[in-house]
């Protein structure tokens, strides 16, 4: 079996796209998938397959979501040993993290055509792969996480999805 992490874009957050774990999680039984864990309620869901090709796995699961629930959910799927590697290169291991500091990693769903411009110094790219996006903001009274997004989804669109590093690091606690 291959384990996997599907990251779903926009679900339970501000009130948009509200679905319950427990039907995500029958979801993902209904498209074939095996020994499916939903962590936290942000759409993050881990799952064994027999398949290996992350796009296919994207595809059945984007459909089937849309079959199930009515509407159009974007997903990002990545092997754990994706999200190892990442880790392994301890992308945030020089930033002082302060209170007012927010470790995220954007996933992307296709290479990007552009790499991010930041627009001021309260973003701080740390790495851009053709797969992610890691970074860091000082949160301040004029800017938090709501901006960061508008800036990221203005510059890569839509189909690219962003989670704080301490999710990433509690999905791969599950299997090492």
């Amino acid at each position: 079996m291959n384990y996997f992490a599907a990251f779903l874009r926009g679900i339970n957050v501000g009130g948009n796209k509200l679905i319950k774990m427990e039907d995500l999680k029958t979801a993902f039984e209904m498209a074939g998938l095996k020994k499916i864990v939903t962590v936290l309620a942000s759409g993050n869901v881990l799952f064994e397959s027999n398949e290996t090709s992350t796009v296919v796995l994207t595809k059945l699961i984007e459909d089937h979501l849309f079959k199930t629930f009515k509407k159009e959910i974007s997903v990002v799927v990545r092997s754990i040993d994706e999200l190892k590697a990442i880790a392994a290169t301890d992308p945030f291991g020089k930033i002082n993290v302060t209170p007012q500091t927010r470790l995220y990693v954007t996933f992307f769903y296709e290479k990007p055509k552009t790499k991010l411009k930041l627009p001021d110094g309260n973003f701080k790219i740390i790495s851009q792969t053709d797969k992610e996006l890691c970074s860091v903001l000082t949160v301040t009274p004029q800017k938090n996480t709501t901006d960061l997004m508008v800036v990221i989804d203005k510059e890569f669109g839509k189909k690219v999805t962003t989670r704080n590093w301490n999710t990433i690091t509690r999905i791969l606690k599950k299997y090492l």
